[in-house]
């Protein structure tokens, strides 16, 4: 393989029936900062039905061109034509960095596309740079420059690895929503718009789509949420979050939760925090009850505020947190609860 001939950072931009999954923005603006370390450009790769019209709203967030791969056959996500499509733009354009969100999308179409490419695939990533590799010299082992180092936590979170693929092309990863920031949107963005049809065939790989049944969520999404409260296995119980629920409602926030909440049947996944749950960065956190261990602050630690409230004042969520109150959440959430409500009655 000569790897001279990859240029470009690109980027899986995931739409859903003609609307861009958030993702695909966050990794735009990581893309824009490989790419300007690289002196190359950012091309996001656009694919479904009908899409077209979504190209300019990705150069608003940073792509420098767009590639369109438009079929009928890609009108909904199906692995076999949607990894034809993604490995056939990898082997046209032959990019050096493919950016892929860890969606339930992403980590089906990751993984299939790496393999028909003949490459590497780190998953779930946390933080990616440039830089050497191996990071640091070693004897009789050459030292590559400009390579993409992924970083992401391994062995359940107790470490941390950080891989390279400096014998192959495309470096790929999959990045977990909420993990990097979006940039500002650039007004009045045209994309460099480059059309791009592999052909498709149907064949037995093919699955047919009988019916989609869409699933209606009564929880909120806490990556959009401002101010979040939320809760670990100190709560103690169930009928214990009503304490979080009244302080969530008085600051016009979100009630979230820890892994061993979820694993308990106190509150859904959709509201868990950390490493096995979605990514935060609201502007306050409020960690009650929860310990800190390093899966959980992996989801919150960007959080502009964070104020922890637990019993145990050696407890590691301290070590993260801007305020912290040591001891019984059961006098403290309910006393702040009311503070907070007689400030906001005199205003």
């Amino acid at each position: 393989m000569g790897l001279e001939e990859y240029k470009g950072v690109f980027v899986f931009a995931q739409q859903v029936d003609n609307v861009l999954d958030g993702v695909a923005f966050e990794l735009l603006g990581k893309a824009k900062d490989l790419a300007k370390d690289l002196s190359t450009e950012v091309t996001a790769v656009l694919i479904g039905s009908d899409v077209k019209g979504l190209a300019d709203q990705l150069a608003e967030y940073g792509a420098d061109r767009v590639i369109v791969v438009d079929d009928p056959e890609l009108k909904e996500y199906r692995t076999e034509p949607y990894a034809h499509a993604l490995a056939s733009v990898i082997n046209e354009y032959k990019p050096e960095i493919m950016l892929v969100g860890a969606t339930a999308i992403g980590r089906d179409l990751g993984p299939t596309v790496s393999a028909r490419v003949a490459t590497g695939l780190t998953a779930d990533c946390t933080v990616l740079e440039i830089g050497d590799f191996p990071i640091n010299p070693t004897a009789n082992q050459e030292q590559k420059h400009n390579q993409l180092l992924m970083t992401r936590p391994a062995f359940g979170g107790n470490t941390i690895a950080t891989i390279a693929c400096p014998d192959n092309r495309p470096q790929m990863a999959t990045v977990r929503p909420g993990v990097m920031q979006k940039i500002a949107p650039i007004e009045g963005a045209k994309a460099n718009i480059v059309e791009f049809n592999p052909g498709f065939t149907p064949d037995n790989r093919y699955v047919e789509i009988l019916n989609i049944v869409k699933a209606v969520k009564n929880t909120a999404d806490i990556m959009d949420a401002k101010v979040l409260v939320s809760g670990g296995r100190g709560v103690g119980s169930k009928e214990n979050f009503k304490l979080l629920d009244e302080l969530a409602e008085v600051l016009g926030g979100t009630v979230s939760c820890s892994r061993a909440v979820v694993e308990n049947g106190w509150q859904p996944v959709d509201l868990q925090v950390g490493q096995t749950g979605k990514t935060v960065r609201p502007q306050i956190y409020f960690a009650i009850g929860i310990s800190g261990a390093i899966q959980h602050v992996a989801g919150m630690e960007d959080s502009d505020l964070i104020v922890a409230i637990n019993k145990d004042e050696d407890a590691p969520i301290f070590d993260v947190a801007d305020y912290g109150l040591v001891g019984d959440l059961n006098k403290i959430v309910p006393a702040l609860t009311k503070a907070l409500k007689e400030e906001m009655n005199k205003k």
